[in-house]
């Protein structure tokens, strides 16, 4: 099933990013970005994606339901439905802080999850057309291509942790644990662009606090198709619908038991 709806999934992305989000880049009125909390931005091209997507794929498959971003900002009781049955899960533009002051990167995100357990994942960089998707036990392709995760080489392991969702003690903790440990990187604050770096060997380590459905259910499934590893702290793995913080991601299985156990034991 999965396979078959691929291509109407990927034209829908395409055409949403070419009419809905990329004439609102850096053409955006200063009424048109609000805050839905602080640091948390919001564009009309946020939502005008995410029902244009969320129309789209409905009529790909009707007996889904959808998890949308924005959706779930105006009602968050569609969020407690996340893990039951099957579900679209939308990232109508990841990155918005970005998207939003006229730098990239960002991305359009698409999940398909059934009981928690995500089916395929999707995601669209709209400013290079870069398409990275995944299927369940089927690899990781960028751009049609299966790709393998791989380790950047570096005499220490290249990290980007996502630390602004944590608290002040925990970000302390998580900086004295790196410091030496690992080659400590800015964050591009885009999901859409923390996952495929992992897979390219640009980073080897990225650590996420806030685990929402639309900003990891796809990517995580990328990088584990790919032979990567992203899981919970525990191990466990990630399931749509769980709403534990926490969430650790590497290059290689052997990359995420070194940062487990030095960044979390």
């Amino acid at each position: 099933m999965t396979l078959a709806l691929h291509e109407p999934v990927v034209a829908l992305m395409r055409q949403v990013a070419r009419d809905v989000v990329m004439p609102r880049f850096r053409n955006l009125a200063a009424h048109e970005i609000s805050e839905k909390a602080a640091n948390d931005f919001v564009t009309i091209a946020d939502k005008e994606s995410e029902l244009r997507l969320a129309e789209g794929l409905a009529a790909i498959l009707p007996e889904a339901g959808i998890i949308g971003e924005e959706a779930c900002a105006a009602d968050p009781t569609i969020l407690e439905r996340a893990g039951d049955g099957l579900n679209w899960i939308i990232d109508p533009i990841d990155g918005t802080g970005n998207f939003a002051s006229g730098n990239p990167p960002f991305g359009i995100m698409i999940a398909l999850a059934d009981a928690g357990a995500t089916l395929a994942g999707w995601i669209l960089d709209p400013m290079t057309g870069r398409l990275c998707h995944a299927l369940l036990g089927g690899g990781s392709h960028i751009d049609g291509e299966q790709v393998q995760a791989r380790e950047s080489g570096g005499d220490l392991p290249i990290a980007a942790l996502a630390v602004y969702f944590m608290t002040e003690d925990e970000r302390a903790d998580i900086q004295r644990r790196a410091d030496g440990q690992f080659a400590v990187v800015d964050i591009p604050r885009c999901a859409a662009e923390q996952y495929p770096r992992l897979v390219l060997g640009q980073n080897d380590v990225s650590v996420f606090a806030r685990t929402l459905p639309w900003d990891h259910a796809a990517g995580t499934l990328f990088v584990n198709e790919a032979g990567g590893c992203c899981q919970r702290l525990d191990g466990s793995p990630y399931l749509v619908g769980d709403m534990r913080r926490g969430l650790l991601g590497a290059s290689s299985p052997r990359l995420w038991e070194r940062a487990a156990q030095q960044l979390f034991s």
